[in-house]
């Protein structure tokens, strides 16, 4: 079968190898759909571990099972969970499902015709996909599983004003979800495409972010925002952050800049004006039960946000329409197609 192995944004190398075949308790999977996530492109996080296959936003058909598997069966439809944690540790037990000291297996990367899928993520990561859920909306249950955590996390309430700084992928998946709880969004990219889509998604307003965005949102609204959702990793967004957000607020670090970046953080400021900073980093279990309904209830609508359906063959050009970030919002890579 063909793989991708990856080895930075712009050499990714199809490699064929030996298809693998499932052991007692092992899962075989046809890969039908694998999203590039934003943070596939971030080199310092993943060229530590280069050359790999990467892809973990995966929709597939189940085409062979070990003897032990009795739950699945060939023809299923289903999403794997790209890990998944212990459930009993003290973190999972709070609910930090991704601070898990337990997870051992991830599931192999999904730019690749098949996925010898573990033992573990047979019996806890792997999901049924509802027949109204295609594969391609199934590419978006674990980015939509990683903001329900991150909006959950913030305390998200009817009413609040929410800006969301950095219009991706990601940054589109704040939008709408924060549009269903009745909040007042503001949406703010330095990509004029990228406002007139977050518009198109429910942003009440948008915000050229090469313009002060604090001075920009008491324009608009006469106060800076309740949540501040920061969705890029530039380090004027950063910045841009921290003076947007209204006292009693939360900021949200839902991207961060490079370890080697240093953030200056006005401590004495957020003190004085009672201001949250808080981190989200992955999803949990019931993040990606709730994302899974939300989809299948058409709550959130995802077809919207895909701009491009690629082979296999053409990852390269997948991965720079990613990196240029001008012209796409969800690029999707099709294996065997």
């Amino acid at each position: 079968m063909k793989v991708a192995y990856w080895y930075n944004n712009k050499d990714i190398r199809i490699e064929e190898v030996p298809d693998p075949r499932p052991g007692p308790a092992e899962m075989l999977i046809r890969v039908a759909s694998c999203g590039i996530c934003g943070s596939d492109i971030v080199e310092w996080y993943r060229l530590p571990r280069a050359p790999l296959v990467q892809g973990h936003e995966i929709g597939a058909e189940v085409v062979a099972v070990g003897k032990s598997v009795k739950k699945y069966k060939p023809g299923d439809r289903v999403f794997i969970a790209p890990k998944v944690p212990c459930l009993q540790c003290y973190y999972c037990r709070n609910g930090h499902y991704p601070q898990c000291s337990e997870v051992k297996e991830r599931l192999p990367g999904g730019f690749a015709g098949y996925i010898l899928v573990p033992e573990i993520l047979v019996k806890i990561g792997t999901y049924l996909l509802p027949d109204s859920i295609t594969f391609d909306q199934s590419t978006f249950i674990e980015p939509l599983a990683c903001v329900v955590r991150a909006q959950r996390l913030a305390g998200i309430q009817k009413g609040q004003s929410v800006l969301v700084i950095g219009c991706g992928m990601s940054g589109m998946l704040h939008i709408k979800l924060a549009r269903t709880k009745g909040c007042k969004i503001i949406a703010a990219d330095i990509n004029k495409t990228k406002l007139a889509i977050a518009r198109q998604m429910g942003a009440d307003i948008t915000i050229n972010a090469t313009d002060n965005i604090s001075e920009q949102l008491m324009k608009e609204t006469g106060r800076k925002a309740d949540i501040v959702l920061l969705c890029a990793s530039a380090d004027s967004a950063v910045e841009q952050a921290w003076l947007s957000v209204d006292k009693g607020g939360v900021i949200v670090l839902f991207a961060v800049p490079a370890p080697d970046k240093k953030v200056v953080v006005p401590v004495n400021d957020f003190w004085m004006k009672e201001i949250t900073i808080l981190s989200s980093y992955y999803c949990g279990p019931p993040d990606i039960v709730e994302a899974l309904k939300l989809i299948e209830w058409q709550t959130i609508t995802v077809d919207d946000l895909i701009t491009h359906r690629l082979p296999l063959a053409d990852i390269v050009k997948g991965f720079q329409l990613v990196v240029d970030g001008r012209e796409s919002v969800k690029v999707i890579i099709k294996p065997n197609e």
